[in-house]
């Protein structure tokens, strides 16, 4: 996910793919903890996802 491609949604879809993400984030960190997850990069990736969506949601409240 690039930063333009999030810049160019409004914030109601921001806060949807948020949503999202913190549900895959809290899906996988289930799987860690049972050992049931074969690709464990994911988390990583998951977190800076969601700080970019948080991120350009506080730049446009600030606007």
């Amino acid at each position: 996910m690039k930063p333009n491609e999030l810049r160019a949604k409004s914030p109601d879809e921001l806060n949807k793919e948020l949503n999202e993400l913190l549900k895959a984030q809290f899906g996988l960190r289930m799987q860690l903890a049972t050992q049931q997850a074969s690709n464990t990069s994911q988390k990583r990736k998951l977190r800076r996802d969601i700080a970019r969506v948080r991120t350009v949601l506080r730049q446009k409240a600030g606007q």
